[in-house]
């Protein structure tokens, strides 16, 4: 499940504020590069992919220029300057969140970026029934006390749980939490503060990819493969509809029947985008039984699916759309067509295709029941 829209009640915020070097970046490492961008910038935009605003950053005093560089350009931050410690950096972003208080807040670590929004998800659905609610993952490595002879004895895992973030929280209770906190001066997490003040906590399932960057090899280069998707779509073509093909309204006849505004060439692109990243079709991120999507253009799912890619590390290195019709005529059409999906894409026009062809007036296409069309998308790090 994904979070196409937006989410006026949740804000988030980003804990950036920390001054270590032991990661052997010669900067603090949230503003290091990871995967071809600041380690900051990741889960920025994971948040405002997922419609998630405002987003506040809490940066160390004295980076406010190489904070503003590494989010420029990601809709929706707000950035404060955090205290001598994690907590009282929280504290410091909630109390910026305060005048205008959210229902919810996402609290994350910028030193982890790889940020689903399948885990986003899990959380804000959590929200649902408990004022907080965190990810975690199983402990599957033995486990001893390091303090003993031979390490001591071992320790039993399976009651042990990885704890990771983002973590949610009513927006009231967490800000309470915080400023009634007396514990250590540096809690450990925003769990902690949380249940000191009575707060129960409720588990949800977390994600590898959340994985913490620590030492020096984290940042190690990685190899990045170019990634391939392909999509194929199918509509009706109906009286008394409209016909939108790859972004342009077409005078035709006929239109394409369905519950968007059937764009079956853009419908096609977007499983080819998706495909490509791994994270599902169309009909899973954009449902026909939802009612809002009704009527929907099209330009809005691929704009979706662009925003997924690019949080995944991700942008668009060519695409190829074949429309399978028997009318209308596609030629005149083609340059307006390459023109709005690039323009939809983020790309030249010259790394866009649009071909058509007939199927010699056979099967639904040829007997002009329907129009279809097939993608394939290149995608390449960004």
């Amino acid at each position: 499940m994904s979070l196409p829209h937006s989410h006026p009640d949740i804000a988030a915020i980003i804990v950036a504020s920390g001054q270590g070097l032991r990661a052997g970046q010669p900067l603090p490492k949230q503003f290091a590069l990871w995967r071809g961008k600041p380690v900051l910038r990741h889960s920025a935009e994971a948040f405002a992919v997922a419609g998630i605003k405002p987003i506040i950053v809490a940066i160390p005093h004295g980076t406010e220029e190489v904070a503003e560089a590494a989010l420029r350009g990601v809709p929706g931050v707000q950035l404060v300057h955090g205290g001598e410690t994690r907590q009282l950096s929280v504290l410091f972003a909630l109390e910026a969140l305060a005048g205008d208080a959210p229902a919810s807040v996402l609290i994350h670590d910028a030193a982890r970026p790889g940020l689903p929004e399948n885990v986003i998800e899990r959380l804000i659905l959590a929200l649902d029934t408990a004022e907080a609610a965190i990810p975690i993952l199983p402990v599957v490595d033995s486990l001893v006390h390091a303090d003993g002879p031979l390490m001591g004895d071992p320790v039993k895992r399976e009651a042990l749980r990885r704890v990771q973030t983002p973590q949610a929280f009513a927006f009231p209770a967490i800000l309470a939490a915080h400023r009634a906190w007396r514990g250590e001066p540096n809690a450990g997490d925003d769990a902690q503060v949380a249940q000191a003040a009575g707060i129960q906590v409720a588990l949800v399932e977390g994600d590898e990819a959340l994985h913490k960057l620590t030492f020096a090899g984290d940042f190690a280069a990685e190899p990045r493969s170019v990634r391939v998707g392909t999509g194929y779509d199918v509509h009706r073509l109906a009286l008394g509809e409209e016909l939108w093909l790859c972004g342009i309204q077409i005078d035709h006849t006929h239109g394409l029947a369905g519950h968007s505004d059937a764009d079956v060439a853009i419908h096609a692109l977007v499983d080819a985008i998706l495909g490509a990243i791994g994270a599902g079709d169309i009909g899973s991120h954009f449902p026909p039984s939802d009612p809002q999507w009704k009527g929907a253009s099209s330009d809005r799912f691929l704009t979706h699916a662009v925003g997924l890619a690019k949080a995944a590390g991700f942008r668009i290195g060519n695409v190829d759309v074949t429309i399978i019709c028997e009318a209308p005529k596609i030629g005149p059409y083609r340059d307006a067509m390459r023109a709005r999906l690039a323009e939809l894409l983020r790309t030249p026009v010259d790394a866009v295709s649009v071909k058509a062809t007939t199927t010699e007036r056979l099967g639904f296409t040829g007997r002009s029941e329907g129009i279809a069309a097939q993608a394939t998308a290149t995608l390449v790090p960004s």
